[in-house]
């Protein structure tokens, strides 16, 4: 989506993919900056050991306590400092708005898992004001753990460990359930009924059906996958390395095609 964006702006850039063992990526970030690359994006596990490794943080990174996205920015020292943002976040609100047709403020939402991505979310729909998160997790403690920092930055949201009672008005799936065709749904419907759900969300985007999506079409709610969410926080990216408005259409056509290809569309 990167390289189709730059094409489409005219810009000479070229985004590239590399495979970095978690103990190398000092070296990683370091080689990058001596190479004058503009910036880097980071994947698992290196999001959160890169906090650590960088000059400065956004403060984007800092309220998420996670690095996606790397500026190299020269200062006026001409010396070269390395700026952790975090473009995740952002990514999923614009995805919920614009796939979904979800406004956040005053929603119940039920949360399936906490891990890495799963705590920026949490976090990011209690700046957005909802009225109560569910959140269900396969380690309770961790789950304990985001609901306590969110009753303390957001006393406003009503967290509650578990599965509502009654409806809820988005099922957001933040586990990697679903990404390998032998897994299970990561919802237990003996304890919610999928029914009782408005829309479902699967931060998971290929495969692009997941069983959990599958299960919610058919029980009649509005669903989406984390294609919007990847290009969303692809184009934050974008723009922060290029401080150019980023051709979003352009991007989401790019990687629809690649993880849409061969697949008949419903």
């Amino acid at each position: 989506m990167h390289n189709a964006a730059f094409a489409a702006l005219g810009l000479n850039w070229r985004y590239l993919a590399f495979e970095v063992d978690p103990k190398n990526l000092r070296s990683a970030i370091e080689g990058a900056r001596a190479m004058n690359f503009a910036g880097l994006n980071l994947t698992v596990p290196h999001k959160l050991l890169a906090v650590d490794m960088v000059d400065e943080l956004d403060e984007s990174a800092k309220t998420w306590g996670a690095v996606n996205t790397i500026k190299f920015e020269q200062g006026q020292d001409g010396k070269i400092r390395v700026i952790g943002f975090n473009t995740d976040a952002d990514g999923l609100t614009i995805s919920l708005r614009q796939d979904l047709g979800i406004e956040l403020r005053g929603k119940r939402v039920l949360q399936l898992g906490v891990g890495g991505a799963g705590r920026t979310a949490a976090l990011k729909l209690a700046t957005e004001n909802i009225a109560e998160l569910f959140l269900v997790n396969r380690t309770v403690n961790k789950a304990e753990e985001i609901a306590a920092e969110i009753k303390k930055q957001f006393p406003s949201v009503k967290v509650i460990i578990g599965h509502p009672r009654g409806e809820v008005d988005l099922l957001l799936n933040a586990t990697s359930l679903g990404l390998k065709p032998e897994d299970a749904s990561p919802l237990d419907e003996t304890q919610f009924s999928l029914k009782q759900a408005a829309a479902v969300y699967d931060m998971i985007y290929q495969p692009i059906e997941t069983k959990l999506l599958a299960a919610a079409k058919a029980a009649g709610c509005k669903v989406a996958n984390g294609i919007g969410m990847l290009v969303g926080q692809g184009a934050k990216a974008f723009e922060i390395w290029t401080g150019r408005p980023a051709p979003s259409e352009v991007m989401r056509q790019a990687v629809e095609q690649t993880v849409y290809a061969g697949v008949e569309r419903s």
